[in-house]
């Protein structure tokens, strides 16, 4: 049997465990007719490049399935009936991917501390700047103070 990716987006308004409800709806359709869902990953509320629906969020769901086509239509034929999923992509590919999605690999990226930064969070000065000299607080009382407005007889 042929093998699908399968991605939904379902609204911000409802729970996750509604979204696992949503997931196994789509699996139970994709059983019935014969074929399997190996994996299914939830991407979890993520945020969406621009409003659907007028939802700026949504749950991302991926379903690797093993099934024939008419499973994979039927399945997107309810995805395109119920009104908690804003979007939906299937892709047919030659093999599954081992281990995590890259989106979950991309998460685990996220977590790691980042470099290059002191406590401030400031950057630190690129390596072909000249360093910068302290300015003595002797040499900050020397400088000129701001001009006053010269205009001032002006606005009469």
């Amino acid at each position: 049997m042929p093998n699908y990716e399968s991605v939904f987006i379902a609204r911000q308004d409802i729970t996750a465990a509604q979204v696992e409800g949503l997931v196994e709806t789509f699996e139970k359709v994709i059983m019935e007719a014969g074929g399997s869902v190996p994996k299914k990953e939830s991407w979890g509320l993520r945020t969406l490049a621009y409003k659907i629906k007028k939802n700026r969020k949504g749950h991302y769901t991926l379903m690797n399935i093993d099934a024939p086509a008419d499973a994979v239509h039927e399945m997107e034929r309810q995805m395109r009936i119920n009104e908690d999923v804003l979007r939906y992509i299937t892709f047919r590919i030659d093999e599954f991917e081992e281990g995590p999605s890259a989106m979950m690999r991309s998460r685990d990226r996220d977590d790691r501390p980042r470099r290059g930064r002191d406590d401030r969070g400031d950057r630190g000065s690129h390596r072909d700047d000249p360093p910068k000299e302290p300015v003595a607080e002797d040499k900050l009382a020397e400088a000129p103070a701001e001009p006053e407005d010269q205009n001032e007889g002006d606005n009469a």
